[in-house]
């Protein structure tokens, strides 16, 4: 089988890494499409996947707006010439339309649905869009749920083992705490009118953090200079270890919120529209606590954080609250498999009684987890 694969940030590649593992050992040809985007060839290179890097990401909305037909243009080229069995991707707009002109099987795994303009450009396009089971009813015939997470894909712990290194990397002492916190540049389609965190209250958070455990920053913009001391400096993939091992994770970021869920580290999330999947992280789990970008709510997030770091046993807490979420989801990545190689009819088996096909991809497996190191 030969698949493509259209990244459209880099957390998609550690959604499809493992799958990627799999496949490849089993003899399937896998091409990544992207474009430059943070640390995206960073990850590709790092995990030696083949790819072709069509430009920059434009950050601008006339930016974006060429860019769409700019790259749906190269997609097409590209995948004409790759002539791939399937194409999958996540929330990305240009698989969508490429698959749809050429007649391809398309796949999109999809976990957010607040991304309203994103998704009216694709989901006329969309042949079939596999979504968590927190997602509502939005693609209609077209949509697949299951019981997951994306995160779940790359941490669980049949794939997930964190390195104990990563401590004595960040230079933190024996039992000392650390705390990460997290701000985004607000520069995707989805994020235009949201501003996050005041710097006033980025200043206040390190202060008041610093009083209880040592603080670093993850920042996808600029800092300015009274907080570049704080900048974590570590390689991209070990972000999963330092999360692993935190005190609690602060910021602005969805993604790094769920992998913190599923990681049981405590985590505190700010967006004025929120995801469904951290919503459900909070309400069924009590993993991730979500505030609005309001001044009132910046107040309360900080006191929540302060909270959090003074009560005793949230290590073993948060890791029993994690280990019922387990029980709860599905091995994503296995899904993902099985999904993907028996597609179409795969989607007629899910329709009809998906209950009983999950079953089989339930729980943690010594046995699972050797095969898969055999894989990659």
């Amino acid at each position: 089988m030969r698949v493509l694969i259209d990244i459209n940030h880099p957390a998609d590649i550690h959604l499809f890494k493992n799958f990627v593992w799999i496949m490849q050992r089993r003899g399937h040809d896998i091409l990544f499409t992207t474009r430059r985007k943070e640390i995206t060839t960073i990850l590709l290179d790092k995990y030696g996947f083949k790819y072709i890097l069509f430009g920059k990401n434009y950050k601008s909305l006339i930016g974006k707006s060429f860019g769409l037909f700019k790259y749906d243009i190269q997609l097409f080229n590209i995948t004409r010439k790759y002539d791939p069995d399937i194409i999958i991707n996540s929330n990305s707009i240009y698989a969508c339309h490429v698959s749809y002109i050429l007649g391809k099987k398309h796949i999109a795994f999809v976990d957010t649905d607040n991304a309203k303009k994103q998704i009216a450009l694709y989901k006329p396009f969309a042949q079939t869009v596999v979504t968590p089971s927190c997602i509502p009813n939005i693609f209609g015939i077209r949509q697949i749920k299951y019981d997951g997470y994306h995160e779940i894909a790359y941490l669980h712990p049949n794939y997930f083992a964190p390195d104990t290194s990563i401590v004595d990397i960040l230079g933190v002492k024996k039992n000392e705490k650390y705390i990460i916190l997290r701000f985004v540049s607000w520069n995707a389609s989805h994020d235009f009118g949201h501003s996050g965190l005041t710097l006033e209250n980025k200043r206040r958070v390190v202060r008041e953090f610093s009083k209880y455990a040592k603080v670093f920053i993850s920042s996808e913009s600029e800092l300015p200079n009274d907080l570049k001391k704080y900048q974590i400096s570590i390689i991209p993939e070990k972000m999963h270890d330092a999360l692993f091992y935190a005190t609690l994770l602060y910021g602005e970021s969805a993604t790094m919120a769920s992998e913190c869920a599923v990681l049981g580290t405590p985590s505190i999330y700010l967006d004025n529209v929120g995801r469904r999947y951290t919503d459900e992280e909070e309400k069924k789990y009590n993993l991730v606590f979500n505030y609005t970008e309001s001044l009132e709510d910046q107040e309360k997030s900080i006191k929540k954080g302060i909270e959090l770091l003074n009560t005793q046993n949230n290590e073993k807490v948060f890791k029993k609250r994690c280990q019922k979420m387990f029980s709860d989801k599905i091995d994503v990545t296995a899904f993902m498999v099985w999904f993907i190689k028996n597609y179409p009819e795969s989607v007629r088996i899910m329709k009809g009684n998906p209950g009983e096909i999950e079953k089989r991809f339930h729980g943690v497996n010594p046995e699972y987890q050797e095969r898969f190191k055999q894989d990659i």
